[in-house]
C-alpha cells in the first residue's frame, strides 16, 4: 500500500458542466435516470427526450451516475458523445491522477452509493448532494496499477455484456414470433384474470428481527425486476416471516410485474420459488398459460402498464387492473408457441446464471482491488 495515496474525490475528478441544447441531441444518445439500468446494469435506449431545454454534454470515457434515488446504483461508462439530463451526474477524470476506467470502477463500488445516500436530501425522491459527493475519500495507486486493475474488471464486464446482449437477441426472437401469432393474428381474447391466477406479496415487519436474520428464502422487491430471470435477491427472509406475514411463496417460473412508483411495468421471472413484496404482482403459470407466453406477454405490455399508471404522489397500477387486460384464448396456439420457444428460454436462463456468477466474482473482487488488499 506504500504507493497508494489518499485523495478527496473532487481532487481527481470534475463534474462536466458544458451544456448543449436538447435539440442537438438525438434520442439514441440521450441519457436520463429513466433509461439507466439499476445495479450497475448500464443503459437502455431512451423512449423519448425533452422537446426543449439544456442538457449536460457527455463525452466518451466520462462516467454517468444517476443522482436520483442513488440506492438504485445506476452508473454507465460512456462510449459515445451525447447529452444527459440534469438528474444525471457526469464525471470526467483528471488524467494525470486517475485512469478514467479505474474511476468508473471506483464509483461502481457499493460503498460509493452508500456514501452518496448518507448525504442525500429528500425522502420520497432522495437526491445526492454534489459537495458531499466530492468530499468522498479515496485511495489511488500508480496509474500503471490502476490500468492493470481496470483491465481485470473490464474483462469481466465485457463477458457480462456479451451474455446480456445474447439474451436480448434471444428475447427479441421470442417476441417477434409472439407478435406474429398473438398480436397481428389475435383471436379469442380473454381477460388474464379469468385464466391465470395472480397474487401479490407483502413486507414482513421490520420490527421482528427473527423475520430477516439468517433468512433462507429470497424476497423480491420491485427494484430487482430487470426483465430477466431472478435467481437471487438483495434480502432473504425466514420461514417464520412467510408464515406470519402477507408474504407468500411463489412457484418457480412465476412472472412478476412491478406495480408502484418509478418501476411500474418492470418485469422478471423466478428461477426458483421465492416471495415478493406488496409492490409486485405475480402471474402464476399453468398448463394452458406457460411462463414462456406470460413472460413475453408481460414484456409487450410494459409500456401499456406505464401508460395506465395513475396517482399524484406516486404512479401505480393495481392487481385488479392487470387482471382486466386481455390475453389470447387459443390454448392450443399458446402451447404450440411454448414448444417453439422453450429452448430459447432455457438458453436465456443459463446465460443469466452465468451473468450472476460473473457479477458476484466482479463485485467480490472490486473492493479488494480498490483497497489494495489484492496485490497487482
Amino acid at each position: 500500500m506504500s504507493e497508494w495515496k489518499e485523495y478527496k474525490l473532487g481532487e481527481i475528478t470534475d463534474f462536466v458542466k458544458e451544456k448543449i441544447s436538447v435539440k442537438d441531441v438525438a434520442v439514441e444518445n440521450y441519457i436520463s435516470t429513466e433509461n439507466m439500468l439499476p445495479d450497475k446494469g448500464g443503459i437502455t435506449d431512451a423512449s423519448s427526450k425533452p422537446l426543449e431545454g439544456m442538457v449536460t454534454k457527455y463525452y466518451p470515457n466520462t462516467i454517468l451516475v444517476s443522482n436520483i434515488r442513488p440506492y438504485f446504483k445506476k452508473i454507465w461508462f460512456a462510449n459515445k458523445l451525447g447529452g444527459c439530463s440534469n438528474d444525471v451526474l457526469c464525471f470526467e477524470s483528471k488524467e494525470k491522477l486517475v485512469d478514467s476506467k479505474f474511476l468508473f470502477f471506483l464509483l461502481s463500488q457499493d460503498m460509493f452509493f452508500d456514501y452518496v445516500m448518507l448525504g442525500s436530501k429528500g425522502c420520497k425522491m432522495p437526491r445526492g448532494d454534489k459537495a458531499h459527493i466530492m468530499n468522498w475519500i479515496v485511495n489511488l495507486p500508480s496509474l500503471d496499477t490502476q490500468r492493470r486493475i481496470a483491465s481485470i474488471l473490464t474483462s469481466l464486464d465485457d463477458k457480462i455484456d456479451l451474455l446480456r446482449r445474447e439474451n436480448a437477441t434471444l428475447e427479441a426472437m421470442a417476441e417477434t414470433l409472439f407478435r406474429q401469432w398473438f398480436v397481428e393474428e389475435a383471436k379469442e381474447d380473454v381477460m388474464i384474470g379469468d385464466v391465470v391466477k395472480t397474487t401479490s406479496g407483502g413486507t414482513p415487519s421490520r420490527k421482528q428481527s427473527e423475520y430477516y436474520e439468517n433468512g433462507t428464502i429470497c424476497w423480491v422487491k420491485s427494484k430487482e425486476l430487470d426483465g430477466s430471470f431472478i435467481s437471487s435477491t438483495e434480502e432473504l427472509i425466514t420461514e417464520e416471516a412467510v408464515a406470519k406475514s402477507s408474504a407468500k411463496m411463489l412457484p418457480e417460473k412465476s412472472v412478476l410485474i412491478a406495480m408502484y412508483g418509478a418501476t411500474v411495468g418492470e418485469y422478471g421471472i423466478l428461477s426458483k420459488p421465492m416471495t415478493c413484496n406488496q409492490a409486485v404482482c405475480a402471474l402464476i403459470p399453468n398448463e394452458n398459460y406457460p411462463f414462456t407466453y406470460l413472460f413475453v406477454w408481460t414484456a409487450t405490455m410494459k409500456q401499456e402498464f406505464i401508460n395506465l399508471a395513475t396517482g399524484a404522489a406516486q404512479q401505480n397500477i393495481s392487481q385488479d387492473l392487470i387482471k382486466q387486460q386481455y390475453v389470447c384464448g387459443d390454448v392450443e396456439r399458446i402451447k404450440e408457441y411454448d414448444n417453439r420457444v422453450r429452448s430459447i428460454f432455457d438458453k436465456m436462463e443459463n446465460n443469466q446464471q452465468q451473468i450472476q456468477t460473473l457479477i458476484q466474482t466482479r463485485d467480490g473482487l472490486l473492493p479488494r482491488l480498490m483497497s489494495g488488499e489484492v496485490k497487482m
